[in-house]
């Protein structure tokens, strides 16, 4: 399963919250596309307030303060379906 990661250059909330999304990737076998929400205005729109967000398969997994064991289980649920 892939993970996307919505973020922006220079926001520091999204610099933790990548370490932590690498974590959670790797501990589950999962691979990460960070999207930079500057690249497009719909992803603007859409995450701007609330980057950085965590999603798979079209549902946001974890935004703003990403919490490593919340969205590991979020995460690991969804692939057990």
């Amino acid at each position: 399963m892939n993970i996307d990661f919505y973020t922006r250059p220079g926001c520091h909330l999204c610099e933790e919250a990548k370490l932590i999304v690498q974590l959670i990737a790797d501990d589950l076998g999962l691979s990460i596309q960070e999207k930079n929400i500057e690249e497009k205005d719909e992803w603007t729109e859409a995450y701007g307030l609330m980057i950085p967000v965590l999603q798979a398969e079209e549902e946001i997994i974890a935004y703003g303060h990403v919490d490593y064991a919340d969205a590991f289980m979020k995460l690991k649920r969804k692939i057990n379906k």
